[in-house]
C-alpha cells in the first residue's frame, strides 16, 4: 500500500466512522474509495466490513448515555441482527463473486436512493408522531423480522443499513430519535461483527486495508458521537451521493 493510498483510505475510514455513528451509509464512502483504487469488489467489501467494526464499537461507546434503560429492547433485537448478519455474510461467500459484482451495482443504487429520501422519510415520521400515530413501545415480532432482514442486507453488503434500521425503529418504537440512533448503532455493530468473524474464517482479507480503515473509523466514531450532530447533513449527504455515483461509474 502506497502512502497516497493509505491517506485516502484513512480519510475515507474516518468519514465513514463519523457518518455511520450519526446517520449510517458510511460504507458508501469507504467501499467506492477502495474500488476506485483498484481493489476487487468482493475483497473491498469484506475488508471494508471488518475495518469498520472498531468504528462501530467506538460509536456505541460514544452513545452510551442514550443506551441507558434500553437493555430489554436490545436483548430482543440484537439476536435478530446477529442471525441476519450471519445469513447475509454466508450468502456473500456461497454465491459466486460475479453475482456480487453484478448485484452490488443495484445495492449501491438502492443505498443512494435511501440516502436521498432519508430527510423526507424523517419528516413524515416526525409528522406521524406529532399526529399521535406513533408506534409501539414494545419490540414486536414484525419489528424483529425487519431487523433480521436488515441484518441480511448488512451482512451481504452493508451500505445504508443504518438508514434502513433507523427508519424501521422510528416506525415501530415510540422513543427519542437520539436513543433510537444509539439502538441502531448497536444493531449495526452486531451485524458487522458477526459478518467479520465469518469473513476472517472463510475468505481472503486485505489486512492493510482493514487496519487503515479501523484506525480511521475508530476516530470517526468518536467524532460522530461528539460533534457529528452539528455537521451539516446536506454536505454529508452530497459527499455520500457523489462518491456513490463515482463507484457506480467505475463498476459499470
Amino acid at each position: 500500500m502506497s502512502l497516497s493510498h493509505f491517506i485516502l483510505i484513512f480519510l475515507a475510514g474516518t468519514a465513514a466512522g463519523t457518518i455511520n455513528t450519526v446517520v449510517g451509509s458510511g460504507s458508501l464512502i469507504t467501499f467506492p474509495t477502495l474500488v476506485a483504487l483498484g481493489y476487487p469488489p468482493l475483497l473491498a467489501n469484506v475488508s471494508n466490513n471488518i475495518g469498520l467494526v472498531p468504528g462501530s464499537v467506538s460509536g456505541v461507546i460514544g452513545y452510551r448515555r442514550e443506551l441507558v434503560g434500553q437493555r430489554p429492547r436490545l436483548q430482543r433485537l440484537v439476536p435478530a441482527s446477529l442471525l441476519g448478519g450471519l445469513s447475509g455474510s454466508t450468502l456473500l461467500l456461497l454465491l459466486p463473486s460475479k453475482v456480487f459484482q453484478k448485484v452490488v451495482v443495484v445495492l449501491i443504487a438502492v443505498a443512494l436512493v435511501l440516502v436521498i429520501v432519508q430527510p423526507m422519510l424523517s419528516k413524515r415520521l416526525a409528522a406521524r408522531r406529532a399526529e399521535g400515530g406513533h408506534g409501539s413501545r414494545d419490540v414486536t415480532f414484525v419489528l424483529a423480522a425487519l431487523v433480521f432482514a436488515a441484518g441480511i442486507y448488512g451482512g451481504y453488503f452493508g451500505a445504508a443499513q443504518g438508514i434502513i434500521l433507523i427508519a424501521v425503529l422510528s416506525i415501530f418504537l415510540d422513543d427519542e430519535l437520539q436513543r433510537l440512533n444509539a439502538t441502531k448503532n448497536v444493531l449495526a455493530m452486531s451485524v458487522n461483527s458477526v459478518a467479520s468473524v465469518v469473513f476472517i474464517l472463510s475468505t481472503e482479507v486485505d489486512w492493510k486495508v482493514v487496519g487503515t480503515i479501523a484506525i480511521g473509523s475508530t476516530i470517526g466514531g468518536q467524532i460522530g458521537s461528539r460533534v457529528g450532530r452539528r455537521l451539516n447533513p446536506k454536505v454529508l449527504r452530497a459527499v455520500i451521493v457523489f462518491v456513490g455515483l463515482t463507484a457506480l461509474i467505475r463498476l459499470l
